[in-house]
């Protein structure tokens, strides 16, 4: 144990593109990784502590073997006894002021999650921990009808799923994104669900009767259609497929749908766009968006383990891209810019999108959702009115 000063073993500094790429010698953070066999099914190589730990810990072998007897990363759940559950912001690039997480962290362990700095708020590992310590938030529903209660609230439609995954496997057994739903089809109130599970098609009953009242809408992020790389990249995430006949499943439900090509990754991911569109729209998809790659804090260096352990022959080329499109630096937070970068190939991304969208007539009309049915929820003692 070693104190968090020596930040080398937390924050590793980034070898520049131009440089050669190296032997993983030359990245301090691959000395740490942790063995294939105890992540395996997993997509963070390294648990390396969180930024706001006073100490940095490393799995160390004195001579004794002992890290052979260390177990496989098991996934955890924990409780979240948080008292209010739907989260504000006034993002100006986002097109919703409040949102709803029913879990923290999330097991379908995308490498690239710009959510995963959040578990360093909690003590823990924006790694490995972040898809196998995992917390649920039983209350969810509870709190929500409350929360829609309160004599000042003014609907507008809650985003699910901007963070962490509302329909991670889990879910499956915890059922919170089910109570969340049926508190909202229930007040009528809008709601709007990112997603890339097929797990979604369980609420299709739900999800189509608000439908019908212009209250719900679904997101489905399909990231590649190459098995291979999805399982690599996203290796608890539902497959391409599943996706894709979600999608189908939901628009023939008369569920508004959206495929969202996120994230973009350069010289990885980004020849799929116009494939990734045009199985959509067959799918009955009518709107499609796109998210650049984003690499905030320790992301980074989680994202560039995973290059080098996957594809090294990549390494240099895909940074090198990222930083023409970022301002030179791995990341630009920018309001406007963070989403889709700068610089000609971020336009060319755009670009290429666009005319994709135009030629299947996507994005021709926009599901907008209503607030105009929302009824508010009584709350306990209050007195029911007698007309």
């Amino acid at each position: 144990m070693s104190p968090a000063s020596s930040s080398a073993l937390k924050h590793p500094p980034v070898t520049a593109p131009s440089e050669p790429a190296g032997a993983p010698s030359d990245f301090p953070e691959l000395g740490v990784a942790i063995d294939r066999a105890r992540r395996r099914g997993r997509g963070a190589q390294s648990n390396a502590s969180g930024r706001y730990e006073a100490e940095a810990r490393v799995a160390f072998d004195d001579g004794w073997q002992s890290l052979e007897e260390l177990p496989p990363f098991k996934t955890i759940v924990g409780v979240d006894t948080s008292r209010k559950v739907i989260t504000r912001n006034d993002s100006p690039d986002i097109g919703f002021d409040r949102s709803i997480n029913p879990y923290r962290g999330c097991e379908h362990g995308c490498v690239y999650c710009f959510a995963r700095p959040t578990h360093a708020y909690l003590g823990l590992s924006p790694g490995l921990d972040f898809e196998s310590k995992l917390f649920v938030k039983p209350e969810a529903p509870v709190l929500l009808e409350k929360e829609l209660a309160a004599s000042g609230y003014e609907p507008r439609m809650i985003a699910i799923g901007t963070n962490t995954d509302p329909y991670q496997p889990i879910e499956r057994e915890h059922k919170i994104m089910r109570g969340i739903l049926e508190v909202l089809e229930r007040t009528g109130h809008p709601v709007g669900i990112v997603t890339k599970s097929a797990l979604v098609t369980r609420d299709i009953d739900i999800l189509a009767r608000m439908a019908r009242r212009n209250l719900a809408k679904v997101a489905i992020s399909v990231t590649s259609l190459d098995p291979k790389l999805a399982r690599t990249m996203e290796p608890r995430a539902s497959t391409p497929p599943k996706r894709l006949e979600a999608l189908k499943q939901l628009s023939d439900a008369g569920i508004p749908t959206t495929v969202m090509v996120a994230p973009v990754i350069p010289a990885l991911n980004d020849t799929e766009i116009e494939r990734i569109l045009d199985a959509a729209a067959h799918a009955g998809v009518k709107e499609a968006s796109y998210v650049l790659l984003r690499l905030p804090l320790e992301v980074r260096d989680l994202f560039r383990e995973w290059l080098m352990a996957n594809y090294p022959d990549r390494y240099r080329h895909v940074f090198t891209l990222i930083r023409d499109m970022r301002g030179g630096r791995d990341y630009d937070s920018k309001w406007g810019e963070r989403m889709k970068g700068t610089g000609p190939m971020a336009w060319t991304i755009g670009r290429r999108f666009e005319i994709a969208c135009d030629r299947l007539g996507l994005n021709k009309r926009r599901a907008k959702l209503t607030t105009d049915h929302f009824a508010r929820p009584k709350q306990g003692g209050e007195q029911l009115s007698l007309f």
